[in-house]
């Protein structure tokens, strides 16, 4: 008599979760694979929201979370970027910001989110391009007060250890973050490629 065997049902939702990841077999080598059983629902949420996280953390944490930007430089692409859509010779920006709740003057501020992308200039509207080194709601906000019809398209995650951060930040270097990458896209075309990185 043949018996039917049940896959636990965490097993079956943390496969689900990772197939909501279109390139997971393509993640970086330096990314550990992530057992979203382990993770807290906050952290779950964090990686599979596509929503503006800014205002998510804000909403789970009831306090202001502030982007501070770390460095934004134009930079030209030495190679092909498969993911952006880009040969080589294109001009793009790459930026870094963290997303922070200030605490006291002499209190370091709790750091939720460091980011870096990869911004595409010439598929962005000028507004977006105006605000990124002045406005203070970060990309997804600029996105969302554009107008602009944009989606996000989820590519992979994984656990990591930080290393070559700006100064900034560097006192995280070795620490243990969870991390997703995506892409921002409009008109089917990819605009900006986006890795976060949320302590573990």
């Amino acid at each position: 008599m043949k018996i039917d065997t049940v896959e636990p049902s965490g097993t079956f939702v943390n496969r689900r979760m990772k197939a909501l990841f279109v390139a997971q077999d393509d993640k970086p080598i330096t990314l550990k694979e992530i057992n979203f059983a382990r993770l807290t629902p906050f952290q779950r949420g964090l990686l599979l929201m596509d929503g503006t996280v800014t205002r998510f953390i804000e909403a789970y944490t009831f306090a202001p979370v502030e982007v501070v930007l770390l460095q934004q430089r134009k930079q030209i692409l030495p190679t092909e970027h498969p993911w952006l859509q880009l040969p080589a010779g294109e001009e793009v920006i790459s930026r870094q910001v963290t997303l922070q709740t200030p605490l006291q003057e002499k209190s370091s501020p709790i750091i939720h989110t460091y980011a870096d992308s990869l911004i595409v200039p010439k598929r962005l509207p000028k507004s977006i391009l105006d605000g990124l080194e002045s406005d203070k709601q970060g990309l997804g906000g600029l996105l969302r007060r554009s107008g602009l019809e944009a989606r996000r398209e989820l590519l992979w995650c994984g656990i990591e250890t930080l290393t070559n951060l700006p100064p900034a930040v560097a006192h995280l270097e070795g620490e243990t973050f969870i991390s997703r990458a995506y892409l921002v896209l409009a008109h089917q075309e990819p605009l900006i490629l986006i890795n976060e990185k949320f302590p573990l």
